[in-house]
């Protein structure tokens, strides 16, 4: 990955065109080739990028002055960087990313109520955990006392992506004929707490709800401590 600081203007022309004036910026140049474009505000988002498969091209303008040209392969995008000055520029070799690590209470939590299904909706019990689709394993899919398949995505803190994701699973499973035999595949989205617009477009979708006890699945009393 490349990283460099610099003041430079941004101009992206293809289905629409933007232009970023002359500032200083960081330019991210990583190994899959993409090009990202950040400021120092805006939270985690680029103020532009291009994604691989792309070509880049460093040369100079006119007037000599450094210009960066990155090409999409697939289509007739680009992204022209004018570079008035360079503050930074270095390189380094990250080497192969082992992956992201789910969470080890989210992992626990996982592993609980695949013990104890029943804790999320009566009569419902284990199928299998991280049950394979074509876009990433559902944590625990589960059958409800009536036989109906039921897929369960597990949360520390339930939020607006995660009723998204488990709306992709369901999509997807709801294409089974095996386990829409009985009727169509229902959701859970279990978490420690949900944020209410997350519980608001979860139920718009027809998917329930449930509040884990962290504490309470793994046997501890804290009702003492909620006196003080």
């Amino acid at each position: 990955m490349r990283l460099v600081v610099a003041r430079c203007q941004i101009d992206y022309a293809g289905r629409l065109t933007a232009h970023l004036p002359m500032a200083t910026r960081v330019l991210m140049l990583k190994g899959d080739g993409s090009v990202l474009v950040h400021s120092d505000g805006g939270s985690y988002k680029p103020l532009n990028w291009m994604s691989p498969p792309c070509t880049f091209k460093e040369g100079t303008t006119e007037d000599g002055r450094p210009e960066w040209t990155v090409s999409a392969t697939k289509s007739e995008d680009t992204l022209r960087i004018l570079i008035d000055e360079v503050l930074h520029d270095t390189s380094h070799d990250l080497g192969i990313d082992p992956g992201l690590q789910k969470d080890g209470v989210e992992k626990h939590l996982q592993e609980l109520l695949a013990e104890h299904p029943a804790t999320l909706s009566a009569g419902l019990t284990l199928v299998r955990r991280e049950f394979p689709t074509a876009i990433g394993p559902v944590d625990l899919m589960c059958r409800d006392a009536g036989g109906l398949s039921v897929a369960v995505e597990i949360k520390r803190r339930g939020e607006i992506d995660g009723v998204e994701q488990l709306t992709r699973y369901l999509e997807l499973l709801n294409r089974d004929p095996l386990l829409t035999e009985k009727g169509a595949v229902r959701g859970i989205f279990a978490a420690q707490a949900i944020k209410p617009q997350a519980r608001v477009l979860a139920e718009d979708r027809g998917i329930t709800c449930a509040v884990v006890d962290y504490d309470a699945l793994r046997g501890i009393d804290n009702s003492a401590d909620r006196l003080f």
